[in-house]
């Protein structure tokens, strides 16, 4: 058995960020990559480009394959952890081998959510749409002639059905909310998104679900019928928190962390889409599944695990993501007073609250968004800005002149 000074389960982008947080302060300690997917990181946001064409299996990698020996990093991949011992510091491997450790980090990500679906261990052809090894199991699947179903009207579910419409016959999507993106999309917004996606022959099937499966049809609740060929199951994940709570560490809906990224636990610390952080604009704890946020996380992990001070803070939900040249950038929580801007092909939502916004949707708007991004992840109050100017047109102007010289300072 060999003893490390830094051990990280999971490979994916916490992992990465956490090695450089690690190398920030200690360039020699050694460390253990222990990665259960068979594969270096990468990014998976791009597994919807990757179906679509537009990039390729060496291009995804999120680091080049010289960053690992570069930072003396020893990579197990294809290997899962199965227990650890906080009391003797030990991680108990699936290959049955045990890993002493100094520091342990857990960056062991999530895993799909499977609703229950009468008759679905009987559909042969059925996927998700998380990984890598996920998409290139549905890549090999499509063709021309092929009916798919895809449950699940989320960002997953959604990148997915962009990723594979070119390709197939149809794509039948099935979700229980009134409306697509209902995570981070208002009632306007989603309608929007939705008549682009319908253009490039989406078929939903809202307010429903899949009560059952039988051979190739799929019977929903409302009483309608979908045939398929593939089925896609796209509701969403759930945090791989086992590891810490069977090791007797707080978990609430994920990993309880502080600032620092520490669990309960002694030198465990915990990022990436299994912990929590502190969400500004909620004012709450709760798992911010992003790959930005992940890679703070691992980041300000790693610096405290090699014996730096690193906070993570002015976390915040946000995404950027487009589908077929609709692009969608939101942010925040959508409580407070509202302003709005709508034309046929733009949207603009503003949520304020006791003289700070609390969060935004731009469609088809992304010039300046990092202004409306700066407002609420500094909370800087409304009143020392020129937020009327704000609202209709995001400009430095807005700002004081003390405000204007120190982002200048930061972007030279």
């Amino acid at each position: 058995m060999k003893n490390y000074p830094y051990v990280i389960l999971g490979g994916s982008i916490a992992a990465v960020a956490a090695v450089e947080g690690i190398r920030s302060q200690d360039k020699k300690g050694d460390i253990l990559v222990v990665g259960e997917e068979p594969c270096r990181a990468y990014g998976r946001p791009l597994i919807s480009y990757y179906l679509l064409g537009e990039t390729d299996l060496a291009r995804m990698d999120y680091r080049p394959a010289a960053f690992y020996e570069e930072n003396n990093v020893t990579l197990r991949l294809g290997v899962r952890a199965e227990r650890i011992d906080p009391a003797q510091k030990l991680v108990t491997l699936s290959d049955g081998k045990k890993i002493g450790y100094e520091k342990l980090l857990v960056a062991t990500g999530s895993r799909p959510f499977d609703p229950p679906m009468e008759g679905i261990e009987r559909v042969k052809e059925r996927f998700h749409f998380l990984t890598k090894a996920d998409a290139l199991a549905l890549d090999a699947a499509l063709s021309p002639e092929k009916k798919v179903l895809i449950v699940g009207a989320g960002l997953i579910g959604l990148k997915c059905f962009e990723g594979i419409a070119a390709r197939v016959k149809s794509v039948a999507i099935v979700d229980l909310a009134d409306r697509i993106l209902p995570a981070i999309l208002d009632e306007t917004g989603a309608k929007m998104v939705q008549s682009a996606l319908e253009a490039r022959g989406a078929s939903f099937f809202l307010s429903d679900s899949v009560l059952r499966l039988e051979g190739n049809t799929a019977h929903l609740k409302s009483g309608k019928t979908v045939e398929f060929d593939l089925l896609v199951i796209a509701v969403g994940v759930r945090p791989n928190t086992e590891l810490v709570k069977e090791a007797g560490g707080e978990v609430r809906r994920g990993i309880a962390v502080d600032e620092c990224g520490r669990t309960s636990l002694p030198d465990i610390f915990a990022a990436g889409d299994c912990a929590e952080s502190f969400d500004i604009a909620s004012g709450t704890n709760k798992v911010l599944a992003l790959l930005p946020n992940a890679a703070f996380q691992g980041r300000a992990a790693g610096v405290n695990m090699a014996g730096g001070k690193a906070t993570l803070e002015n976390a915040v939900a946000f995404n950027s993501i487009g589908f077929f040249g609709t692009h969608v950038m939101t942010a925040g929580v959508y409580e407070g007073e509202e302003y709005c801007e709508r034309t046929e092909r733009t949207y603009k939502a503003l949520f304020t609250k006791d003289g700070l916004l609390k969060g935004f949707i731009l469609i088809n708007l992304p010039e300046r968004a990092g202004i409306y991004l700066k407002l609420l992840k500094e909370r800087i109050p409304l009143g020392t800005v020129d937020f009327e100017a704000l609202k209709t047109s995001p400009a430095w102007s807005a700002f004081s002149p003390e405000a204007r010289a120190e982002n200048f300072a930061r972007e030279v």
